[in-house]
């Protein structure tokens, strides 16, 4: 079964020798060996095998996908949610305690091999199907407004919904990371082997960017759009993409999952370190991952 993980261990290799290489070559050796992931573990005692990362807007509490279910951390605590868990790859958090996600059953757990569209509206306590299941296994979801974008990695579609039951299959592109404008959601980034695309067309139709090619990627409002260059560099953009100035800070080694709230930056490593910055990625303050 495929899997994220081996994906972004991948990428995170390829990070370093960016300084040497193009950035065609450090995407392309990601993608080339995504088969290659492990499946579940029995146990896990600490987060490992991150996917995702989001906040909470009802708690302000960092929410970590993981190869395990969803984890809830504080700066000093880190704690599975609930008493699913499954392999959560796709996720997002649309609203106060209201999440979506994708990703592979946990060991045992009936149902398809591929889980499509799930959703929870209690912060990860419960899950519930919402459609595609047993089609789809989204890597990547992303929201904005009342759209759903996902890319599905069993066929490297993008996909989008207005309802989360019914989709429609935009394009065919390998990405590794969206980021959506949140006043226009037509207009949509990707980071892919052949460095960041744009459209403005809800993902039908892609252009280069023209931007430095990058990994992650984070549309936080409608004046900040960062990205964690190939190079380590942390971006941002004040015109969506347009242009970009570095931030002065860099993201640690090996990251796999982004995301922003407020002033602080959440990044997630392949050795399963969290770090979080309040100065644009100047210093780096390491959260607790033992499970309690």
């Amino acid at each position: 079964m495929p899997g994220r993980s081996a994906t972004r261990k991948i990428w995170a290799i390829g990070l370093v020798a960016a300084l040497v290489l193009t950035a065609a070559v450090l995407l392309g050796s990601r993608w080339r060996d995504r088969a290659a992931s492990d499946h579940h573990a029995a146990t896990t005692t600490a987060v490992t095998h991150v996917h995702g990362l989001a906040v909470n807007p009802a708690d302000g509490q960092l929410y970590v996908a993981t190869h395990h279910g969803v984890v809830r951390m504080s700066d000093k605590q880190a704690s599975l949610v609930g008493e699913a868990r499954q392999d959560t790859m796709g996720f997002a958090v649309v609203g106060p305690d209201h999440f979506l996600a994708s990703g592979h059953p946990a060991p045992g757990q009936p149902g398809p091999a591929h889980l499509g569209l799930i959703e929870s509206r209690d912060a990860g306590e419960s899950w519930q199907p919402l459609s595609l299941a047993g089609r789809a296994d989204f890597h990547v979801l992303r929201t904005s407004g009342a759209i759903t974008y996902g890319v599905d990695s069993t066929s490297g579609t993008l996909m989008a919904s207005s309802d989360r039951t019914t989709w429609d299959s935009r394009s065919r592109i390998d990405a590794y990371d969206l980021a959506i404008d949140p006043k226009r959601a037509d207009t949509v980034l990707a980071t892919t082997e052949r460095g960041v695309q744009r459209s403005t067309d809800g993902g039908r139709t892609w252009q280069p960017s023209g931007g430095p090619p990058a990994i992650l990627l984070h549309w936080q409002d409608a004046e900040r759009l960062y990205a964690l260059g190939v190079d380590g560099r942390i971006l941002l953009s004040s015109d969506g993409g347009g242009t970009w100035s570095p931030t002065g800070g860099t993201a640690p080694e090996a990251p796999v999952a982004f995301t922003v709230h407020g002033d602080r930056l959440f990044v997630a490593t392949r050795s399963g370190d969290v770090r979080s910055s309040s100065d644009s990625g100047t210093n780096w303050q390491t959260l607790e991952t033992s499970l309690s």
